[in-house]
């Protein structure tokens, strides 16, 4: 398994539309490995493939809690087919826009088709935090991300912010 690089805003590839999974190769099955490989190293909760440069209909989630063991799921080409009228709110971050949170209301329930890591296909109801993270990773294969649901100033500031950062290589984290 490898951990791999992630893209960042302002990158332009994280805008471009992902692409359906017709057979579920070994390539694929590498894929959803290297992330979770790459989920995990960064302290995420769920990472499109799209993240890491690939355009490919891929999420992989683990929302477990504190004290509660991993609970790794890969959905390929997942379609939500359902929303519940009922919303809740999280403030979601993303691994591709560092450092920035937003509040964000979304459907507290779905339904999800998908095709599982074996090409069986299947539904599963997701509820709270997993509703969340499954809507705000299927954004991604759409090349929608947090930052759209902000008005164009915020949205605009974020990415200035972002890009000085990036510019700047002299900076370190400690």
């Amino acid at each position: 398994m490898t951990v791999k690089k992630l893209i960042t805003v302002p990158d332009e590839t994280l805008r471009k539309k992902s692409q359906r999974i017709e057979k579920v190769s070994q390539d694929e099955k590498k894929l959803v490995k290297d992330l979770f490989e790459t989920m995990y190293h960064h302290k995420g909760i769920g990472l499109a493939a799209i993240q890491v440069g690939i355009p490919k209909k891929i999420i992989v989630l683990d929302v477990l809690q504190k004290d509660e063991k991993n609970n790794p799921l890969c959905f390929i080409n997942p379609v939500i087919k359902n929303l519940s009228n009922e919303k809740s709110k999280y403030e979601e971050g993303c691994l591709s826009i560092p450092n920035t949170f937003i509040e964000i209301e979304r459907p507290k329930t779905c339904l999800v088709e998908y095709i599982d890591i074996d090409g069986k296909k299947k539904n599963m109801k997701c509820d709270g935090l997993l509703s969340t993270c499954i809507q705000h990773e299927i954004n991604h294969l759409d090349g929608k991300l947090i930052i759209d649901f902000l008005s164009k100033l915020k949205k605009d500031l974020i990415i200035k912010k972002l890009s000085k950062t990036k510019q700047n290589t002299d900076r370190i984290l400690v």
